[in-house]
């Protein structure tokens, strides 16, 4: 399907990862959108994630928050008109301004912002607040690349392109779940693999679905990335592999970081000793890299989440440095960006060491921007990054805090001790467009509602620095208002009315535009000026557009190929890493916990939350274990394990992954409060952090794991939301119709049957009891005859599987003979659950794979010819492989 397809379509952007695919929306007549892969945009080119593909089901209004809500005295939120809200809002900052000073405010951002939005709050805090105390959650997963960048580089370039994923003949994978994370990139990647013979090597210390497609997979020692490219440079230098020309006409610094490398790493022996690998696998990768000029290396959060992410960044800059592999066909470093604006945050100055247009805090572009703004009070100094500024907000020394679309008090490291820091404030904004989360809980004296994606104007700019337009497609709630329109207002109430007079998102735009032009002359790598001009219809119908986009000049796609850094030289730095022992466990805590995220939900579930397609494929809060780790404590598939931290402990589900490195824990990211009783990982994580970035280290936190008491194990459905037992675990997942929730806890089946009865009451319940077994199952019908909700609970491995009767919720009347069937576990028709989702794209269930398995499709071209699983996004196809080779073994 392409733009033209559909005349009623309208072009924009994917909310989720940085590799900003590009949409068709198709609105419905019921506040509903059919969505659809845009394919003439060069992200995706069409093709879509299970994220993407399932976007159509998290546009509802059912979580919105649809009007401003302010909280009086220790009372509770309240609705209150935008005026009043902003006035609030507004005195609290000129009152925080006069009693405290700049540095006591501060304004915590998020890659889901549009550009527009972005720029806005950088304008009115840095510019005329004061405060340079503005951060974002890309601190979390992109600070360590940005400085990296600036060190080799003198800025934040990504210097290549997609293109450069076809046109490799090695693609390096370092860090990157690229198979789940970012699936659109892998399929380009696995295309070109099977088009072109490109080899893929994939390095990380955890066996992930990335690693399914790879000729080589390198499990690294946790924390030796440095030391492996390192390595490389040396084994570069000693085989005739260095590019001398470019090196010596674009470069400086090689000498220096050779002979540190030498020192660390001599040769192929000692590296592969420091990271762990068999030596021949590191000669492998030495001899492929050394041997193929076309060759990309693309990282993410396994290089940046770390406490010393900047220098592995530059230890891989280095090498291609070294070697002249940049900014041409094929070849160059590539960070894969965890947000859809995580990019173009950083382009407007969104983390607390910027300022907009790719410019610093040196006192001539502190300056420059102050002119161009003709801001009276302008920061001059940097602010404190994310960890530090809570902290601060801890200790008393913040007073008033705006977050922007993002829920700290799960993201954050120390979770639990930042809900405790949101407690203190004078006075907490938080603009969201949903009712309830982790933050919201935290008593926020003003709620703002903010416009959410499919209602969004304005731009967002991608992994490849290329920058597309957001356009909205649905109507937004009458009480809803943009967040760049809600920083106006109280800029202008603050009496800054002048320099915020904008009407619509493209003022902004051309405002930020100009300021990427003024005063550059070439000497800033962010230049969009050729923009500055657009009008409003031109803004409009802006494509998608590569920067730089000088003023005359046309976009690039690549840059450095024939040097022109940013440094005062013009040539780039290859640096000296710094030496540091690799993480370890403790007496105490021997295990290390790495975190991140899963195929089909984002950040912590508000929007992947609410698709039943989903939450089907992994239902629980979980931790991966190497078998051999779990068996001495215990613990088997499925069991019920805690998982502690000096910081806080989580209760998770037990996965066996033999691919997870002895002694190492793997837990996602996403469950919050709001979808989890004790599946917090955030509240798990330690502060250590790369003292360059400022980014948090969240691959290795020492930690415990131990047996979890839960005899007890079940599941509820129900037609509208509950509130399960306090003390029982539980994990809630949408399904259609309804709410499921998976159940687990020491409470004997009375309590919940005196629970259930309390919920429905008693005589409106069909019940089955066998207390002496610990079995209790009920259910009950509404006046039409559906089923409006069942529980089951009962020992481990006597209840049957949760999703036996979801379906039901979604169904019609059940009639009297079958709903006898439902209390043991089967639906009216007699069938038996599906089995865990696997392609989430198209809904196909395990159950459904293996019986076309078992019917002759034997390799996953012939399962997705069946079933279309795995023919999308591809993200499945590990698993269905997976599930091909268990089902077709002899006996």
């Amino acid at each position: 399907m392409n733009a033209l397809a559909d005349p009623g379509a309208v072009r924009t952007t994917c909310p989720y990862c940085g590799v900003g695919c590009g949409l068709l929306a198709t609105p419905d007549a019921a506040g509903g959108a059919a969505i659809a892969g845009d394919a003439v945009h060069p992200a995706n080119f069409g093709r879509l994630c299970s994220k993407g593909a399932a976007l159509g089901e998290t546009i509802g209004h059912e979580t919105r928050l649809i009007e401003p809500m302010m909280r009086h005295g220790e009372g509770p939120l309240g609705p209150v008109s935008w005026d009043a809200a902003l006035d609030r809002v507004a005195d609290g900052l000129r009152s925080t301004l006069a009693r405290h000073g700049p540095e006591a405010i501060a304004f915590y951002l998020s890659g889901q912002l549009l550009t527009e939005d972005y720029y806005a709050a950088n304008k009115l805090a840095k510019g005329f607040l004061g405060t340079a105390n503005v951060d974002t959650n890309s601190r979390l997963c992109m600070a360590s690349s940005v400085a990296g960048h600036k060190r080799a580089f003198g800025s934040d370039t990504v210097p290549g392109s997609y293109e450069d994923l076809d046109a490799a003949d090695l693609i390096v994978l370092v860090g990157s779940n690229a198979a789940w994370c970012h699936p659109v990139l892998f399929r380009r990647m696995a295309a070109a693999r099977a088009a072109r013979g490109t080899r893929i090597v994939v390095i990380d210390p955890r066996r992930t679905a990335t690693a399914d497609e790879a000729d080589l997979v390198l499990p690294i020692a946790h924390g030796t990335d440095t030391d492996l490219f390192c390595g490389l440079l040396v084994h570069l230098a000693d085989t005739g592999g260095i590019d001398a020309a470019y090196v010596a006409a674009h470069t400086q610094g090689l000498d220096a970081a050779l002979a540190a490398a030498r020192t660390r790493v001599p040769d192929i022996t000692a590296t592969a000793r420091a990271t762990g690998l068999a030596e021949a696998d590191v000669a492998r990768f030495f001899a492929w890299f050394r041997e193929t000029a076309r060759s990309v290396t693309c990282y993410s959060q396994g290089v940046n989440q770390s406490a010393h992410g900047t220098d592995k960044v530059n230890a891989i800059l280095n090498c291609h440095l070294a070697t002249g592999r940049i900014g041409r066909p094929g070849m160059g470093p590539f960070s894969l960006t965890g947000q859809p604006n995580a990019m173009g945050g950083r382009e407007v100055g969104g983390l607390a060491n910027q300022l907009a247009a790719h410019m610093g805090f040196s006192p001539p572009e502190v300056d420059r921007v102050r002119r161009f703004w003709d801001a009276p009070a302008m920061a001059a100094s940097e602010g404190l990054k994310a960890v530090d500024m809570f902290a601060a907000i801890g200790r008393g020394e913040i007073k008033a805090l705006w977050v922007m679309g993002t829920n700290p008090a799960v993201s954050l490291p120390r979770a639990d001790a930042v809900r405790a820091a949101l407690g203190r404030l004078d006075l907490f904004v938080l603009s969201e467009n949903v009712r309830t989360n982790d933050t919201a809980a935290c008593a926020p004296h003003v709620v703002l509602p903010a416009a959410a994606w499919g209602e969004k104007d304005g731009t967002v700019t991608n992994s490849e620095r290329r920058i597309s337009r957001m356009r909205p497609f649905l109507d937004r709630p009458a009480g809803v208002r943009p967040d760049w329109w809600a920083l106006a207002q109280v800029a202008r109430r603050l009496g800054f009315g002048a320099a915020f007079a904008w009407t619509r998102p493209a003022d902004i735009f051309r405002e930020h535009a100009a300021l990427s032009g003024f005063e550059n002359g070439g000497t800033r790598d962010f230049d969009i000026s050729a923009l500055a001009g657009l009008s409003d219809a031109a803004y409009e119908t802006l494509e998608p557009v590569q920067w730089p986009l000088p003023a005359g000049g046309g976009a690039t796609a690549r840059l450095f190929a024939e040097g022109g850094f940013f440094t005062p030289d013009r040539r780039a730095r290859l640096v000296v890493p710094a030496t540091a022992a690799p993480p370890a466990g403790e007496a105490e805590h021997p295990f290390l916990l790495n975190t991140g995220r899963i195929r089909d939900q984002w950040h912590t579930m508000t929007r992947t939350g609410l698709s039943p397609r989903l939450s089907a494929h992994l239902t629980a809060p979980f931790v991966a274990v190497h078998p051999d780790d779990a068996a001495p404590l215990g613990l088997a598939e499925g069991d019920l394990a805690t998982v502690a931290t000096r910081h806080g402990r989580a209760v998770l589900e037990v996965r066996g992954d033999a691919g997870q490195p002895r002694g190492t824990l793997f837990a996602p990211i996403h469950w919050s409060a709001a979808n989890a009783s004790h599946g917090r990982v955030g509240a798990l994580v330690h502060d250590a952090r790369d003292p360059i970035s400022g980014q948090p280290d969240s691959k290795a936190t020492p930690a415990t794991l131990a047996a979890y008491a839960a005899p007890y194990r079940g599941f509820i459905l129900a037609r509208t939301a509950l509130a399960p037992p306090p003390g029982s675990w539980w994990a809630r997942l949408p399904v259609a119709g309804g709410h499921a929730w998976r159940i687990a806890g020491g409470d004997g089946p009375d309590l919940w049957r005196d629970w259930a009865r309390g919920q429905v009451g008693a005589a409106a319940l069909a019940e089955f009891s066998d207390l002496s077994g610990g079995q209790y199952r009920a259910a009950a019908f509404d006046t039409n005859g559906r089923l409006s909700f069942a529980l089951m609970i009962g020992p481990k491995g006597a209840v049957p599987a949760w999703d036996a009767l979801k379906d039901l919720l979604a169904g019609d009347r059940v009639g009297e003979a079958d709903r006898r069937l439902i209390l043991s576990g089967r639906s009216g028709a007699g069938t038996m659950p599906s089995g865990p989702l696997v392609c989430a794209c198209f809904g196909v269930a395990r159950d459904a794979i293996a019986a076309a398995i078992r019917a002759g499709a034997h390799d996953a071209a012939a399962v997705g010819a069946a079933l279309k699983a795995g023919t999308n996004c591809g993200s499945c196809l590990p698993e269905v492989r997976a599930l091909i080779a268990e089902t077709l073994q002899p006996a």
